[in-house]
């Protein structure tokens, strides 16, 4: 399960585009060094500065 909000206002996406971003972020962080391949929860901020 993924959710996006974007200034605490809630993002709704629809079935392919949620999985494309599920898809992204875990290929992405499986590939750093010391993330457990048995992780349960992702959590990533990002504030534009």
């Amino acid at each position: 399960m993924i959710e996006l909000k974007v200034d605490e206002k809630k993002i709704v996406m629809n079935d392919y585009v949620r999985k494309v971003f599920e898809n992204v972020l875990i290929a992405l962080v499986s590939t750093l060094k010391g993330v457990d391949e048995n992780w349960r929860e992702m959590k990533i901020t990002l504030r534009r500065e």
